[in-house]
């Protein structure tokens, strides 16, 4: 046996015979930790187990049993609730509400009957005690917490508590016996005890299901080695800053549900509330007969689901020489190429105005569909039109002014259609069947069409 000293890069796990200030692989400064290894000598034998061997065509297929939690949109983004032999990983920025979750997880589960193991690092246990009181009415019996950062005495409580669910807050605050004098964090900690609650999980005598919280780096990645991500079955991403009232949690990985689907929470005093209808959320609600200018209606694509969004703009007289040009809610290019299109093909001029666009509650305008309600909410501000509540826009717009066809348009028609629009504006020939429900299609060919029917209402009256 063979022992020598090795370095390794924390961020990306580069390794090197020496320790060395800045990392040849991803660039990083003082990221390089020491490690011993072990080597078997060249003459020695390795004995190999026994090979098992299936044929594919003769395993037997099992549908994974899934555990529910109740929480609507938690249940929705993992395809169906938790499936019992999987594991999970939970990251978010700092105060993102990833231990609030979790803790939603556990107590939800408990109810049902499970038992839960909460296992935190980071936090004592009157410090979970506390935020269960804030959130809950009632504590539910099924649910044991370790404060504790020895991966060792979680794997013994698991067994002492046969836990159904395992909570561990978080990965990165772990260490194993076996793997010291690595500390808690290091790239080869992290990924053992990882590797450990994998086993654990996908015990074929005792199934269990496990989810981590994992740090997130200044990236907005988790924190340590990309293969941490692909060790793990889901991976969910909390998206939300510590002072925002919304959250947004979407699977970037999932090998028993949709990967990209999205799921919205409010924050709140009580913990994360469920929000099971976004359409309805992400809309302001006026009175009946009560119009505003420069909204818009469109509806936009998060995971597998369509979510109505409200654009809203403000047009105003600029008395610099440098127009200003603001939006939280989609890139800055993306607004410049816009507002040239309104100018050039829609015979609206703004290098005199300010231009401010955003949307209700916060959503991202990450998708080109959204294009012909910019633009129209913008029309709206400057000619003072107020565009009927009623009305969406589902188009994108070319640099010749023609609306284009969009993804998955009927869908999308639909959910306009449930929460009981009257007329939705269309790219010509983007729908080969009709809808025969209860709303107006109106294909237009140009910008300049669409603008001309909002002109054309208010001549009218």
């Amino acid at each position: 046996m063979k022992t020598k000293t090795m370095f390794f890069c924390q961020e990306c796990g580069y390794s090197s015979p020496k320790w060395m200030g800045k990392c040849p692989g991803c660039g990083a400064w003082n990221t390089f930790t020491e490690k011993m290894e072990t080597k078997q000598n060249a003459g020695g034998v390795v004995r190999r187990e026994k090979l098992i061997l299936t044929r594919l065509a003769e395993v037997e297929s099992q549908k994974s049993q899934r555990m529910l939690t109740g929480i609507g949109e938690f249940d929705r983004v993992l395809g169906g609730g938790m499936v019992r032999d999987s594991v999970t990983i939970l990251t978010a920025p700092p105060g993102g509400g990833k231990s609030t979750l979790s803790l939603m997880v556990a107590c939800a589960l408990a109810k049902g009957g499970y038992r839960v193991l909460y296992a935190t690092g980071e936090e004592s246990d009157s410090q979970i005690k506390h935020r269960a009181d804030r959130i809950f009415h009632n504590i539910e019996e099924n649910i044991w917490i370790l404060a504790d950062t020895s991966m060792d005495a979680v794997l013994q409580a698991i067994s002492e508590v046969d836990a159904d669910l395992v909570i561990l807050d978080s990965i990165q605050t772990f260490s194993l016996e076996a793997f010291y004098p690595a500390r808690a964090g290091n790239p080869t900690q992290t990924m053992e005890c990882a590797s450990a609650l994998v086993q654990c999980a996908k015990n074929k005598n005792r199934q269990r299901a496990v989810l981590l919280i994992g740090q997130m780096n200044k990236n907005d990645e988790i924190a340590g080695l990309r293969a941490l991500e692909h060790l793990v079955d889901t991976v969910l991403v909390m998206e939300g800053e510590g002072q925002d009232e919304l959250r947004g949690l979407i699977a970037t990985k999932n090998r028993f549900g949709s990967t990209g689907e999205m799921g919205f929470f409010a924050m709140t005093e009580k913990g994360l509330h469920s929000i099971d209808n976004p359409s309805e959320y992400f809309i302001t609600h006026r009175s009946q007969g009560e119009q505003v200018c420069g909204s818009a209606i469109t509806v936009l694509r998060e995971g597998s689901r369509a979510v109505i969004a409200e654009i809203e703009s403000l047009v105003s007289q600029s008395f610099t020489p440098y127009p200003s040009r603001i939006s939280e809610a989609m890139k800055r290019d993306t607004l410049y190429t816009l507002l040239s299109i309104l100018e050039q093909r829609g015979n609206i001029k703004l290098y005199d105005k300010n231009v401010v666009v955003k949307t209700t509650g916060g959503l991202r305008l990450k998708e080109q569909s959204a294009n012909l309600a910019v633009l129209m909410s913008i029309v709206s501000s400057v000619k003072n039109l107020a565009i009927p509540a009623d009305w969406a826009f589902l188009a994108d717009v070319g640099l010749t002014g023609e609306l284009k066809r969009i993804p998955a348009l009927e869908t999308r028609v639909r959910e306009l259609d449930r929460m009981g629009y009257q007329k939705v504006f269309i790219a010509k020939g983007a729908m080969p069947h009709a809808i025969h429900e209860h709303i107006q299609v109106e294909e237009c060919r140009l910008l300049q069409d669409v603008m001309n029917a909002l002109y054309t209402k208010y001549s009218k009256k």
